[in-house]
């Protein structure tokens, strides 16, 4: 065979594994450049032979269920392995509950007996998984390693190695952080209202009492308590410290939201703030090694407080929607715990709040607080995957069990394609002039900003979705050099090894959708204003 159809070949392979990987787990990238495809290529049609038998063993399933007349448990049985939208990333919400759910109520003796196969398939198919993972990371492939177990949690959510491997302890039929089970052990709960609180207070929690220095008060004291910013509520969740006056029920959404994004960007970012080896070490039991800060979040009661207190430092602050500083907060917050003279997110509730917005800045705190980096990110140039990243995680929502990255349904992405394809709209600067680009000639250039982030939002997109996700080993590895300012114009050419001219063509290419056409708007494009998205770093 030669080398051409060899190569087209592996493609095929890697990527209807990759197609396989996004329906069925949530994803961890863990390379720092892109994947050797011929060194993997044993473990990649290992794992393709694994997924074939398991759909054979589901069709031998679901061919049981017709003969029963179980017509709906056969489409269910047929329909578990499916193509994924290869334009959206699926990240699996692991159950907390320990067990498998139960059989309808009232099931048949058909339908229990098909409800165990079906659960039993899925618990085989998880080992297998998980056994063909242990031997990829000892070849050191970490990054289909990990592909594996999490496709392997997604068959089994129980799997204890695994659920082990990543932090997870078996408490009270509870499926805890050991965060979370320190603070159970402590008489602690996880009150969606009120965040953790004893388990012998909820009573009072909900009868509107408030604990004091002095003793119970109402809720409506404790408001007036807390009132100033600088005297708030602190919430604390497992990742984040946040200091709150709009109410102790808000800041606990909030911190739930942040929790959501922090899970994923985790997974998906692993090797941006983990070494191979520790990575490879989290199968040898290894995970405590992998201790991350907690964040800090200032959250005002009202835009009106928010522009108050940042304007004297941040004349400009009055057009954002939220801002991560780093550096010393501006908001002096008496402790415990303390967060002032630290780095903070800043947002507002009320109508104006703006949830993607919440997720864009949260992601700068991430990146920026997750590992050391250098004082000099985005000065050389790169600066557009800063932004990048930040806009595609804009786009992280949750449905059916999963939180779901990008789409060609997004904001940015529709006025990115218009920018692309419409000629009175078009707008794009090749790739090899766009890396040139640092922090002051993006922010700087009113005329162009709002359209030059549009294209960070299209390209860094397109970096994730690619040929079902060719360029990720190859993006986070880029954000690596970016932000530890060891990137030169060619940095992201040379870790997806090919030309800068290529990577327009694709971009351009993919771009387009499959059978899709680009509307054509009435007026101008209406980009998303740049000025809500920027950091100050």
């Amino acid at each position: 065979m030669n080398s051409t159809a060899t190569t087209a070949s592996r493609r095929r392979r890697t990527a209807a594994f990759r197609a396989l990987v996004a329906v069925v787990a949530s994803l961890f990238w863990l390379s720092i450049g892109p994947r050797p495809v011929a060194a993997a290529e044993d473990y990649l049609s290992a794992a393709l032979k694994l997924t074939e038998d398991f759909r054979a063993n589901l069709e031998q399933l679901a061919a049981l269920c017709e003969q029963r007349g179980l017509s709906e448990q056969a489409a269910q049985t047929r329909g578990w392995v499916k193509p994924p939208d290869p334009t959206r990333l699926f990240v699996s919400v692991l159950p907390v509950e320990i067990g498998p759910p139960a059989p309808p109520e009232g099931a048949s003796a058909d339908v229990a007996a098909w409800h165990k196969r079906f659960y039993e398939l899925r618990s085989e198919q998880a080992g297998d998984y998980y056994a063909l993972a242990r031997k990829a990371v000892k070849a050191r492939h970490a990054s289909l390693a990990f592909d594996l177990i999490m496709a392997a949690l997604h068959e089994d959510p129980d799997h204890k190695s695994i659920r082990q491997m990543l932090g997870f302890r078996q408490y009270r039929g509870q499926w805890l952080t050991n965060y979370e089970m320190k603070r159970a052990q402590e008489g602690y709960l996880w009150h969606e209202r009120f965040g953790w609180i004893k388990r012998n207070l909820v009573g009072q929690y909900e009868e509107g009492k408030r604990p004091s220095d002095k003793g119970w008060i109402t809720a409506e004291e404790d408001a007036r308590l807390h009132a100033d910013i600088r005297n708030g509520w602190v919430i604390q969740t497992e990742h984040y410290n946040i200091l709150t006056n709009h109410s102790i029920e808000e800041g606990v959404a909030l911190g739930a939201k942040l929790e959501g994004l922090y899970r994923v960007w985790k997974q998906l970012f692993i090797r941006y703030y983990a070494s191979e080896a520790q990575v490879a070490g989290l199968f040898e039991g290894r995970a405590a090694k992998l201790q991350l800060p907690q964040h800090n979040v200032v959250h005002f009661r009202n835009r009106q407080e928010y522009v108050a207190a940042l304007s004297p430092g941040y004349p400009s602050i009055g057009i954002s929607l939220g801002i991560y500083i780093s550096g010393p907060t501006p908001v002096p917050t008496p402790g415990p715990p303390p967060i002032s003279k630290k780095s903070a997110m800043y947002f507002f509730a009320g109508e104006d709040s703006d949830v993607p917005t919440l997720y864009h800045e949260a992601t700068h705190q991430l990146f920026h607080e997750s590992r050391q980096v250098s004082p000099m990110v985005g000065q050389g140039g790169n600066f557009w995957v800063i932004e990048g990243v930040a806009m595609y995680f804009e786009t992280l929502k949750q449905e059916n069990g999963s939180h779901v990255l990008g789409g060609f349904d997004t904001e940015r992405v529709e006025v990115a394609r218009i920018r692309l394809f419409e000629p009175k709209y078009r707008f794009y600067e090749p790739l090899a002039k766009f890396c040139e680009l640092n922090i002051t000639d993006i922010q700087s250039d009113q005329d162009l900003i709002a359209k030059r982030y549009t294209q960070a939002a299209g390209l860094f997109f397109f970096l994730m979705h690619y040929d079902n996700g060719r360029y990720r080993d190859a993006a986070v590895a880029y954000l690596n050099a970016v932000y530890s300012a060891r990137d030169t114009v060619k940095t992201l050419r040379q870790l997806a090894r090919t030309t800068y001219e290529e990577l327009d063509r694709q971009y351009a290419e993919f771009m387009k959708g499959p059978g899709e056409t680009v509307e054509s708007p009435a007026g101008a494009p209406a980009e998303p204003n740049a000025d809500n998205t920027n950091s100050l770093q």
